[in-house]
């Protein structure tokens, strides 16, 4: 396979982690497509891409271009994804991989029936130390697992004169704070712990009911002062899960928990051990067992399973984190394109997978009753 042409769609924050990834795994940018034509020109130059697209009719036009990274508000997901497949293109789709799930049904079977790589960046699997932790479960070091627990906090939309797209369920989907990071964290446990949940009972909670209503950038300081709007979205989620086997999981999401900047946190305790990974301190995993002994995993590529070597890019002591996950996991999807079959890759099953979870969370947060996930 030659050099590949990609095109990436959407020129915010995570536009720009993709097009870093896309160049470091061996890419050429071929061109970015953005809020406007004059904006796509701008990032364009900025980038060194090759041209500014008018819109994604020109992205699956160009021939240059054999993968097309969607990187836009939820709502856009769905057609832009469609026209790409339809194309021939290979995709790598932005999560939630659609606002509804009938939407994300209707990707999922037309990337199947299309025979090209399409991928959906729940990257957090490519922490090395999660390699570890998943290997060490199937291994069997757990034994049988008896609680999964943990939670997602972020504090970027703490301050009510804080708004974003992802606050308008017309622009981010019926849910936010769930589908936004709840559903990173759901689908990491699933992927670690090898047990798929059954059936969920959920709330949902606004505690801020009223934002600014300028709309600003991911995780950009806000304006003070200025009109305000209500709000529909959720900032809180708990929510309790079974798993098909009977294990009991438990997960708070929160987009307003000060000092939280992106953490994500789990903990799943078997009968022999326990194992938890902290994201904001992705270097270890912790382990503790029954006669008293704690065991500290530090990454790095002299020990450990294959897979937690394999990612581990850097000597230990030399920390990596979230940008070194996004590029594992796009050098991967760039593997899959060529023909290999990377473990632990992405594809939009699982961000079929994803919407349906979070389908039924947002249903059993309306019901306040437990409901079950097929």
């Amino acid at each position: 396979m030659g050099t590949l042409g990609v095109a990436i769609v959407g020129a915010g924050m995570i536009g720009a982690v993709h097009r870093r990834a896309a160049v470091l795994a061996g890419a050429v940018v071929r061109g970015v497509a953005a809020s406007s034509p004059e904006r796509a020109r701008e990032v364009a130059q900025a980038w060194g891409a090759g041209r500014g697209y008018a819109g994604i009719e020109e992205v699956v036009a160009d021939p240059q271009v054999q993968v097309v990274h969607i990187c836009t508000p939820n709502h856009l997901h769905r057609a832009m994804a469609e026209a790409a497949l339809g194309a021939g293109k290979h995709v790598v789709c932005e999560k939630p991989l659609a606002t509804t799930l009938e939407d994300a049904r209707a990707l999922a079977a037309l990337a199947a029936s299309s025979g090209l790589v399409a991928t959906v960046p729940f990257v957090y699997r490519y922490h090395p130390v999660v390699r570890e932790a998943r290997a060490r479960i199937a291994a069997g070091d757990l034994g049988p697992l008896r609680l999964i627990h943990g939670s997602y906090l972020q504090d970027w939309l703490l301050d009510p004169a804080s708004n974003n797209w992802r606050v308008d369920p017309a622009l981010g989907g019926a849910s936010r704070v769930f589908a936004d990071i709840g559903s990173h964290w759901c689908d990491l446990v699933e992927w670690v712990g090898g047990e798929r949940f059954a059936e969920v009972s959920a709330v949902f909670e606004t505690v801020i009911p009223e934002r600014g209503a300028a709309t600003g950038k991911s995780f950009a300081t806000p304006a003070a002062g200025g009109e305000t709007r209500a709000v529909s979205s959720e900032d809180v989620a708990a929510a309790m899960f079974k798993t098909r086997e009977g294990t009991l999981a438990t997960l708070t999401v929160s987009q307003v928990s000060a000092g939280r900047r992106n953490r994500l946190w789990f903990e799943i305790d078997g009968a022999k051990a326990s194992v938890a990974f902290d994201q904001e301190d992705c270097e270890r995993l912790w382990m503790g067992f029954p006669d008293q002994r704690e065991q500290v995993f530090v990454r790095g590529p002299g020990a450990g399973s294959a897979e937690q070597r394999r990612l581990s890019i850097l000597p230990a002591g030399h920390a990596q984190g979230y940008a070194n996950c996004f590029e594992a996991f796009v050098a991967d999807t760039y593997r899959a394109i060529a023909g290999e079959r990377p473990e632990g890759l992405p594809t939009f099953e699982d961000g079929l997978r994803s919407a349906l979870i979070v389908d039924r969370v947002i249903a059993s947060a309306g019901t306040r009753a437990w409901t079950p996930i097929a």
